[in-house]
Formats: C-alpha cells, structure tokens, sequence
C-alpha cells in the first residue's frame, strides 16, 4: 500500500521506518517545513528520534496534497490537542485523497473543552471518510530496532477495513490484533498516560515496588469503571490499549508521563518541566478532562481525584498517597 504519514515526532517516524521495511511506499509529512527540510537532507529526525537513519525511498513532505494523491492510507501522528487542526489542514485538500482508503489516528487523549475523542474530531472534520485508530504498548526506539511489539486497531467492526490495514501494518516483529471497539481503545489509549504519572509519582516517592503494584492493579479497576462509562468494554481495556499499554508506560524509563509523575514527586516546577519536554506530556491535560467525565458521569475514581489535586491545586504528592490509605475500607470487588 501507499502510506502518508502526517506529523513527525518519534512514533509517526518509527512507523515510516516498519511500514517501508515493509515494502510499502511512505511519505512522511512534518508539521513544519524546516523540520521538513532537515529530515529530508539528513535522512534522520534528529530533534525526535536520533540515531535511526531512514531509507532514502521514504519520501518527505511538507503540502498536503501531493502525497494525498498518491496515498491509500492516511496515518494520523500527531498529539490530540493538534488533530482538529491537522484535519482541517487535510480537508481543504480532500479532493487530493480519492484513493484513500481509511485516515487512522494515533493519537492518545481527549480534546481539550469538548473531550471529543480523536475518531470523534475525524468524524467531524473529515465526515463520511472512514477512519479508525491504532494503540497499544509501542516505544517508537523499540519499533525502529526490530523488537517484538504488539498493537491493536480498532475500525469499527467493519472486516472489509480492519482486515485490510490489519494485514498491510503487521510483519516483521510488529504483531496487529484488530477490534471493534474504537472508544474503548482510544480511552484505554489515554487512560493509561493518566495512570502512568501516578506510578511516575510511586517511583519519585521511593514507595517500594508492593506500592506501585498495588496502585497500578487498583488503577486497572478504576479504569474500567470510567472508561466503562465513556463507552468502551471492559475486555478492551484489559488488552493491550489499556492494561497492555499501562504496563509498558508505568514501567519503561522512555515513559514521558512515568518521567513527568518522578519529576513531580520531586518537587520540580510543573510548568517549566513541561515548557521544557520536547514531547508532550498527553496524561497532564487529560487528567482533569477523564475527571470532568467520571464527575459527569457520576464515577467514582478517587485516583484520579488525588492526581488533579496534586497536578492542578498543588497538593503534596505524600498528602495524595495518604489520602488514598485512608479511604474507607472495603471489598476489592
């Protein structure tokens, strides 16, 4: 197939790099055109993920229109506070994209005020384009050395769609399991960078690992309960865009949001640290967006209460721990 890729941080790099090795043909599209032209004249992303050279067939792109000429599937790599714009970007070249097949988000979080779900921004912005989204447990350096790494995609239930991109994304080390349920693989997506900082906030505090494995299993069932209400099922969040993904991102030192929950633990200034990542830190905002919903829905998630308590009112991340030791007793179930 012929894949366009737009946006150029680390993971819709990686994915240039799998998918080419997998003989399709890639564009890859940087939002601006002076991280355009680098890449293009370096044949490396220096500013996202250094050190993984990409092939010279990888085309790089800056316009919209050409390589959606070309493209049968769209990869959609940005951060969610970024997508409605990209989409946009994108619709005012529709009549470019008459041979694409599906527009698929990768991205993980909740917009901003409205906390529409990225199928759901496509669905606006794009209407009538299939679309569908890919997660799961994916470190972008892990994906470009060859390591084993498993995903899932998420089209709607239609065969005629998942099966298709579910056989063109899988091969080498990358293994896709395809689902119906896109809300529950978008929330699971998201949910997890909020847990993560958490656990981020376990290792900070030097908790010990009997801490963290306790709040990561409690973290699971509140998952369930406020990804249950926003309306995903429960056996897509104990796959891999929920419990397979926390795992990974409550665990692994490239985690941004694991890094971000240490650093506040720590004591460090919450806006500078995030003025200075290269990356964006998608759990922060999210966490106060996930709690609008439970609150709305009437969801019990204490977690996230203490997280927005520590992340937005300043409360000592040991207060927020204590808090949680002494809620009420109860059964696990």
């Amino acid at each position: 197939m012929n894949f366009c890729i737009f946006g150029a941080g680390a993971w819709g790099t990686a994915m240039s790099i799998h998918l080419h090795r997998l003989g399709h043909t890639v564009t890859l599209v940087p939002r601006r055109l002076a991280h355009a032209a680098a890449i293009a004249t370096t044949r490396e992303n220096a500013e996202h993920l250094p050190g993984a050279p990409l092939h010279p067939d990888i085309q790089v792109a800056h316009e919209p229109a050409p390589p959606l000429m070309e493209a049968d599937v769209v990869l959609l790599a940005c951060p969610s506070r970024g997508l409605r714009a990209l989409a946009g970007k994108i619709s005012r070249s529709l009549d470019a994209a008459w041979r694409v097949r599906v527009f698929i988000s990768l991205a993980k979080g909740l917009e901003e005020g409205t906390l529409l779900r990225p199928s759901q921004i496509i669905e606006e912005v794009l209407p009538g384009r299939r679309h569908g989204v890919l997660s799961g447990p994916s470190n972008a350096g892990e994906v470009v050395r060859g390591l084993p790494t498993a995903l899932v995609f998420a089209g709607g239930g239609d065969p005629a769609l998942s099966q298709p991109v579910q056989a063109a994304l899988s091969g080498g080390a990358l293994r896709i399991y395809h689902s119906p349920d896109v809300a529950g693989v978008e929330l699971g997506g998201v949910l997890k960078n909020v847990y993560a900082i958490g656990a981020g906030i376990c290792d900070g505090l030097e908790l010990g690992e009997n801490a963290k494995a306790a709040y990561l299993t409690r973290a699971v069932q509140e998952m369930l309960r406020v990804g249950g209400a926003a309306g995903g099922q429960t056996e897509t969040f104990l796959g891999l865009s929920g419990v397979g993904d926390l795992i990974a991102t409550a665990h692994g030192g490239w985690s941004r949001n694991r890094a971000f929950g240490e650093a506040v633990a720590r004591g460090e200034n919450i806006q500078r640290y995030l003025a200075a990542s290269s990356a964006v830190v998608e759990g922060y905002r999210a966490t106060a967006n996930f709690l609008a919903l439970a609150r709305r829905c009437g969801i019990s998630a204490p977690i996230l209460e203490e997280l927005n308590s520590v992340l937005f009112r300043a409360k000592d991340p040991r207060a927020g721990v204590a808090a949680l030791l002494n809620r009420l007793l109860k059964s696990e179930n």
